[in-house]
């Protein structure tokens, strides 16, 4: 298979990429990994009549963590924020959550941002900004905006980012203190897509009481699908939460479709096993922060 002509455009800077884009128009698409785009390109998918490739543009290889949170450049491979020390220290999501994409040498192409505007709602990362509140940062010439994760994904492989624009980098905020995380997917083989997918954060009290608590749910949407819980656990310790109807919430917020992986009802119920799980993994994941405190 060969992908259709395109005029190939190679910038070494920002400036330079915003002009490749101005210029181009929605004729132009940013090549940064790849692992979603060329096999587009090649099935004939997509046929951008413009290819702007930024991997000379080395100002956006960046990941930097600060105790507020990570932000991660547009040139910022999978593995290599999987491998960060620094992110995760702060934020251990990403390392659980990065784990589970594809494979290793998907991972050490791929990056963050790109997967964030390929914007699959089978994917885990646009979860994980979902679940943080986080956002992505759209450069244009002559300015740039923030966009909330709640804006950001417009549907299932849309996303907020418009032509001339270029997303230069996300946010990923930390979680409060005493706070856990957790990631749980079940897929057909491991790297495949999600048959369903959870991404999980719970905040401790003083107590040890879950005093706030939501999850990220994976392929049941057109977009990541976040859901607060904190009602439904009702200010316990874990040990003592109502599992069952925790799970209940979460199948009653959600309207997966069936496909030839799994049936509708089959992924909702799912989806609310794996709630749980991640929820306990996140649970036990804040207590053990808060002990280092």
């Amino acid at each position: 298979m060969k992908p259709p002509p395109f005029e190939y455009h190679a910038p070494v800077s920002v400036d330079e990429a915003l002009a490749a884009l101005a210029e181009t128009g929605p004729h132009g698409k940013v090549l940064a990994g790849g692992q979603s785009l060329i096999p587009l390109l090649n099935m004939r998918l997509a046929a951008p009549s413009h290819l702007v490739d930024i991997n000379r543009v080395g100002e956006l290889n960046t990941i930097a963590a600060r105790p507020g949170g990570v932000r991660v450049g547009a040139l910022a491979r999978h593995a290599a924020v999987e491998r960060s020390a620094e992110a995760a220290a702060v934020l251990p999501l990403l390392r659980q959550a990065l784990a589970l994409v594809a494979h290793p040498v998907i991972r050490n192409r791929g990056t963050v941002v790109g997967s964030l505007v390929h914007a699959d709602p089978s994917a885990e990362m646009p979860a994980v900004l979902a679940l943080l509140g986080g956002s992505v940062r759209l450069a244009r010439l002559g300015g740039e905006r923030e966009v909330a994760a709640a804006d950001f994904f417009t549907g299932p492989m849309e996303s907020a980012v418009e032509p001339g624009e270029l997303a230069v980098s996300a946010f990923f905020p930390a979680p409060p203190p005493r706070s856990g995380t957790a990631f749980q997917e079940v897929a057909r083989r491991h790297g495949d897509y999600a048959v369903a997918g959870m991404a999980a954060l719970v905040t401790l009290d003083e107590d040890l009481r879950i005093a706030a608590a939501r999850v990220a749910c994976v392929s049941v949407g057109p977009a990541p699908v976040v859901i607060d819980l904190s009602d439904a656990c009702d200010r316990r310790p874990a040990a003592s939460v109502p599992w069952d109807a925790v799970a209940a919430a979460v199948r009653d917020r959600i309207d997966p479709d069936g496909d030839i992986h799994a049936t509708a009802e089959y992924r909702r119920h799912l989806t609310g096993v794996l709630a749980v799980r991640a929820l306990k993994d996140a649970a036990r994941n804040a207590g053990t922060e808060a002990a280092d405190e």
